[in-house]
């Protein structure tokens, strides 16, 4: 373990003192949106992402890092050209702002860790991290994609439980969720789930039902979706966060956006829902839930 550290910073070191004071930008671009970006700030943005970003996402930008070796979430590769947690919908180009945010909040649950950098190193480093894939991001004929707002909460705490509910069948039924994630219900409550939804009870039920599915993304890695009672959400901290993903979706990956499917009261309903499961997490109330729809299935 000692040498492997050692290894790692003097990796780490080398590029450091072979970066450094390398202007590779001469010229000024306009990126994505019109925004007009000057060489200064490119320079600036190599030199921000040099100390804390090229450990992980390597000198190319593509996520091959000395510290990105054995990591159980791969680092970005920003040559793809493809952010994940987006504020647009998912495939199209997200605004400064939320990869701002996400540099700052970190990811949670993987070594993506939360910067303390100033509006000027952020913004600096954001349109660097674009240089690695210039056919999305560089040029005038480039659009980002139309900023999606989180909308007024019609539920409330005083519609707590109701919104859960909802989010349940919304959850099970119409956004079949368990395709990829896993079911919180037994055969029985799924049952009259549909029978509610669709007039008629299930009599068949997929084996895979209370699995999570491995799926293929567009990142180079399977993904395995979370199990929401279990697993961290790594762009998740509030309500508003998880209503965000849900219209969003996450790009490159087989999460739709769900603005244009679901209504807007839905998507919040399934936003109620998916954090009511997550309440449960490292909590007996988790075993029970497990424990019930197991007994419920025999």
């Amino acid at each position: 373990m000692k040498i492997l550290k050692s290894l790692f910073v003097l990796s780490l070191l080398t590029t450091l003192v072979g970066c450094e004071g390398q202007n590779e930008f001469h010229e000024d671009v306009i990126m994505a949106g019109g925004q007009y970006v000057k060489a200064d700030t490119l320079n600036l943005g190599k030199r921000i992402y040099t100390e804390y970003c090229m450990a992980c996402h390597g000198v190319e930008g593509d996520g091959k890092g000395v510290a990105s070796m054995g990591m159980t979430t791969p680092a970005r590769n920003f040559k793809l050209g493809i952010l994940k947690f987006g504020d647009v919908v998912s495939g199209e180009l997200p605004h400064d702002g939320i990869i701002k945010m996400h540099i700052k909040r970190g990811l949670k649950g993987s070594a993506m860790l939360p910067w303390d950098l100033s509006e000027t190193q952020l913004d600096a480093v954001v349109q660097y991290i674009k240089t690695f894939a210039p056919d999305t991001w560089i040029g005038k004929d480039k659009e980002l994609g139309q900023k999606l707002e989180v909308t007024k909460d019609p539920f409330g705490l005083a519609r707590k439980s109701s919104a859960i509910e909802q989010g349940k069948l919304v959850y099970h039924m119409t956004a079949n969720c368990q395709s990829c994630h896993r079911a919180y219900v037994s055969h029985e409550e799924l049952s009259n789930l549909n029978k509610t939804a669709y007039g008629e009870k299930m009599t068949e039920f997929d084996p895979t039902l209370y699995q999570v599915k491995p799926q293929e993304t567009d990142h180079g890695y399977v993904n395995i979706p979370p199990d929401f009672t279990w697993h961290e959400l790594r762009s998740i901290q509030n309500m508003e966060d998880l209503y965000l993903r849900l219209a969003a979706g996450i790009g490159g990956t087989s999460m739709p956006s769900w603005k244009d499917t679901l209504s807007d009261q839905e998507i919040w309903a399934v936003a109620y829902y998916v954090q009511s499961l997550r309440e449960l997490k490292d909590t007996p109330a988790r075993t029970e839930l497990m424990n019930k729809i197991k007994e419920a299935n025999k």
